[in-house]
């Protein structure tokens, strides 16, 4: 039995989703970021953090690779060429769309105040849509970023294009805004988003 900490309008989302995907049992305690929930398992507060067998999983992509390889499914095999791929997009996705959506979220809610800087969000902006075209010229033909199988990048990516959409980030990439519209209809994230 897994325990993911961590409320749904958050990263502890991808965690949901997966476990909805790899039809795993679960429970969930949705607590906010730097809760006393989520604090007892991660001091540095952040969400989500997976427990199993009373030990503690932090960060969401490393969670998403460690239930991917235990369960061999939503990922290639380990020390394959189809693995580093994925592992290239992974890193593409966390660099180049889920760090400029949480620069542009510490910058209007997250950091005190007096140490926001609101005209940081254009070249974010900026940024992220030239990211949609590198993306775009990346995707493999096939239903999923990396062709007929999903993997753990598409759970980050449809993360991130819901995030981007939230936060008024534009998708601009015809390709990328299809791609997402099929992603949010999969049933096991709309279960995981019902919770």
């Amino acid at each position: 039995m897994y325990t993911v900490i961590g409320s749904v309008d958050s990263r502890a989302l991808r965690v949901l989703w997966m476990l909805e995907e790899l039809g795993a049992e679960y429970q969930h305690v949705a607590a906010a970021p730097r809760s006393d929930d989520v604090i007892a398992f991660n001091p540095a507060g952040k969400v989500p953090v997976l427990v199993v067998d009373d030990t503690p999983v932090t960060d969401s992509t490393a969670i998403l690779a460690y239930l991917a390889d235990r369960h061999r499914r939503l990922t290639f095999a380990a020390g394959t060429l189809d693995r580093a791929r994925q592992d290239s997009m992974t890193q593409f996705l966390l660099d180049e769309f889920d760090a400029a959506l949480w620069m542009a979220a510490r910058h209007s809610f997250v950091l005190p105040e007096e140490l926001r800087a609101a005209s940081i969000k254009k070249s974010l902006k900026w940024e992220f849509t030239r990211s949609q075209r590198v993306l775009a010229s990346r995707m493999a033909d096939g239903p999923y970023l990396m062709g007929a199988e999903m993997t753990v990048p598409d759970i980050i990516l449809t993360h991130c294009g819901d995030w981007a959409r939230a936060a008024r980030f534009p998708i601009t990439e015809p390709r990328l805004a299809d791609y997402l519209t099929r992603m949010s209809r999969r049933p096991a994230l709309l279960r995981a988003l019902s919770r």
